[in-house]
């Protein structure tokens, strides 16, 4: 996931105490730099050579200017002392770096008075830069001496204490400082900007870890904000073909070695730049791409592919520890099939990860009947997925309701903290905010709403939710009819709606269209409540299977959401289908393509999963000859997605001569019901100018008398 820029707040990083040696003083006679001098007299240097009142660094008479000194290696920081000159920072950070691109807050100073600034501070880096946020007057930042004290960092543990997995065959744990730490974690996905909103609240739930997928140049600034709040960090590395089942970016493994190569590099680099942070807890190398190679591959190629990719995720384990001994490294994927693949391919791992929702209780059986020799960590887990549950009436899946949900996340922590000495822990899914189809099945925030699962969480991490307002509770919802909502016209939803602390309810109604065009967001439908948890809601235009929620908020943050499927037909319309079963001929037909051969036909047999399909090109025609002049006051046109925006209905005696009875020029794809005064033989659809790049596609053409 792309993590935007973070403006840091204040951060002194609180670390675990250890003892250490004296402090030293770190940067006399260091190689310093600078943004600018104010002239050849005020070089960088002269801040770092020890001469507290002869030689000064001066900048250019701007707020944004740094001065940085190289301190050769990485080192345990604990104090900085700036001698001002006159012209001084009222605000300003200072900031440390492992590899002098890639900078965390360890101090912010704002209200400055000048003079000597004695500050504190705990981390550690290479680089250490005083960065200017804002001048004290009119001249620039002018600096007599920049101190940096610490000790050397050598091959000392990360700040907060190495990281490790203790124990042996069946009694593992895992440490930090060498004190036992049990993951209980969420996935994390707010933008890195909002990790300063959302991270406090992640702490209150009691959670002491969050997961990324991918790691890179924007992962500094999240660390740092996890680190403000105490939170560690599983950094993830991304592999393609992540994501299981349906995902692309097919890689040949077994001989691309130009895309491991870059991949090993790049993983790399991130692992030495955020090795030393206090916030990282472990690297996870991938996800789900096992299972993902399934997308790319059959057969024995299959078989090679997974053996050379957990091949070169032992590669990659090995290479960051080569880096980073302080740290595990794990990879995961979505099924335990996977994990033959790395016992037999990837030894340098220090533990497997895993995604499982609604199964997740048969980890432990698979674990132990598959002799595995290291631990265990859930990196994706709660309540059943599209993929588990079976389908409603309408033939899409089930989602569990609210209640079921958050029953899901405590029975899958339950899970983990039976499987004791090898589960290590879970990084739950999702903490989120996206109000969309996926976002209501699994984020617990969705538009920063909490839900029963957030609080089911919070109880399974903290212990209690005792004192907490928590959100409506929805049961009992229905669609009527649930199979066969006439598309533009009102259906009924009923459910009985209670608040545990009495609060006054505001219901809301939504609608996705993610089953019938591929449209994951929800849109707030046209609704009216008829009293008593009732409510006519009308249906959308485009016909298919759509997801209908209720959501109910309080006032105090919480939501209670719902879901039932409806069918969206065609409005019926009254008198007899002249068209049905007759003969049927157009301009072209696909012959082959998706669902194709789609002949004319297809569109008069009275069967909307089906449909005629032309060629991809203006104008086009089809036709209907009725068998003779028949009265005719209604067509009904079913669109498939491939639509006409532009057409004429013409009719005709004699199929030769042809008049025109009706023009569009707006048409959006949507059920088309023209009513139209004629009397004629065949009917005709003159296809102008097309709605997409496909050509035109009817499921039905409907003649009405």
């Amino acid at each position: 996931m792309a993590l935007g820029a973070l403006l840091a707040s204040s951060l002194a990083l609180s670390l675990s105490p250890r003892a250490q040696a004296a402090e030293t003083l770190l940067s006399q006679g260091r190689k310093a730099t600078a943004s600018s001098q104010e002239g050849e007299a005020f070089t960088a240097g002269a801040a770092v050579d020890g001469d507290l009142t002869g030689t000064r660094w001066a900048s250019r008479w701007q707020d944004a200017e740094w001065i940085q000194v190289d301190l050769g290696a990485v080192k345990n920081l604990s104090r900085t002392v700036l001698t001002w000159e006159s012209a001084y920072g009222k605000d300003y950070e200072i900031q440390a770096s492992d590899n002098g691109t890639d900078w965390r807050t360890l101090k912010t100073v704002t209200g400055g008075d000048g003079g000597t600034d004695d500050l504190a501070v705990s981390g550690s880096g290479r680089y250490v830069r005083m960065q200017g946020l804002a001048r004290a007057g009119g001249y620039g930042y002018s600096l007599w001496e920049f101190q940096v004290y610490g000790t050397d960092g050598g091959n000392n543990p990360p700040p907060g204490g190495a990281v490790e997995v203790t124990g042996s065959q069946g009694d593992w744990q895992l440490t930090v400082g060498g004190q036992p730490y049990t993951v209980k974690g969420l996935t994390w996905g707010p933008s890195v900007a909002d990790a300063p909103t959302y991270l406090p609240d992640v702490k209150s739930m009691g959670a002491n870890t969050i997961r990324t997928w991918g790691t890179d140049g924007s992962t500094g600034p999240l660390l740092d904000a996890a680190a403000a709040q105490g939170l560690k960090v599983v950094n993830g590395f991304w592999l393609q073909p992540g994501g299981g089942p349906g995902s692309g970016g097919c890689v040949n493994y077994v001989t691309d070695t130009a895309y491991k190569s870059t991949m090993l590099t790049e993983f790399a680099k991130w692992a030495d730049a955020y090795r030393s942070h206090p916030a990282t807890l472990m690297w996870n190398v991938g996800n789900e791409s096992v299972l993902g190679l399934q997308n790319c591959y059959s057969g024995t190629e299959l078989e090679a592919q997974r053996n050379a990719y957990t091949a070169f995720v032992n590669d990659v384990a090995k290479k960051i520890h080569s880096i980073d001994p302080d740290h595990p490294v794990t990879s995961t994927d979505a099924w335990t099939g996977a994990w033959p693949y790395y016992k037999r391919n990837a030894p340098d791992l220090d533990l497997y990860s895993m995604n499982s929702y609604g199964d997740i209780c048969g980890v432990r059986q698979d674990w132990t009947d598959g002799g595995y020799d290291k631990p265990y960590l859930i990196t994706e887990g709660g309540p059943a997925g599209e993929w588990e549950v079976p389908d409603d009436p309408n033939g899409v899946p089930d989602e569990p309701t609210d209640v079921q949900k958050a029953e899901g996340y405590t029975k899958a922590w339950d899970c983990v903290t039976g499987h004791r000495g090898v589960a290590l822990g879970a990084t739950f899914f999702h903490y989120g905010t996206e109000h969309d189809f996926g976002g209501i099945w699994f984020n617990l925030v969705p538009d920063g709403l909490k839900r029963l699962s957030y609080y089911a969480l919070k109880k399974a991490y903290s212990g209690s939710t005792a004192g907490d307002n928590t959100p409506p509770v929805i049961t009992g919802m229905t669609v009527t009819p649930a199979s066969a909502a006439p598309a533009g016209r009102e259906f009924t939803v009923r459910a009985g709606i209670r608040d545990p602390d009495g609060d006054r309810i505001t219901p809301r109604i939504y609608l996705s269209g993610n089953y019938a065009n591929g449209d994951k967001r929800l849109v707030e439908a046209r609704w009216r409540s008829t009293g008593d948890g009732t409510f006519a809601v009308t249906a959308p235009e485009k016909l298919g299977v759509w997801k209908v929620y209720v959501q109910a908020e309080d006032g105090h943050g919480n939501a209670g959401i719902e879901t039932r499927s409806v069918k969206v037909v065609a409005p019926p319309v009254t008198g007899t289908n002249l068209a049905l079963n007759r003969p049927t001929t157009a301009s072209s037909a696909q012959a082959s393509y998706g669902d194709c051969p789609c002949p004319a036909s297809r569109a008069t047999d009275g069967d909307t999963g089906t449909r005629w399909a032309s060629d991809w090109s203006d104008p086009q025609w089809i036709q209907v000859d009725l068998g003779q002049a028949r009265s005719i006051r209604t067509l009904q046109l079913v669109w498939d997605p491939a639509y006409a925006r532009s057409y004429e209905v013409r009719v005709s005696d004699d199929g030769n001569t042809w008049r025109t009875v009706h023009t569009t020029t707006t048409g959006d794809g949507d059920v088309d019901t023209v009513d139209v005064t004629a009397t004629a033989r065949h009917v005709r659809l003159q296809l102008t100018a097309r709605g997409t790049g496909w050509g035109y596609s009817l499921h039905e053409f409907g003649v009405y008398g």
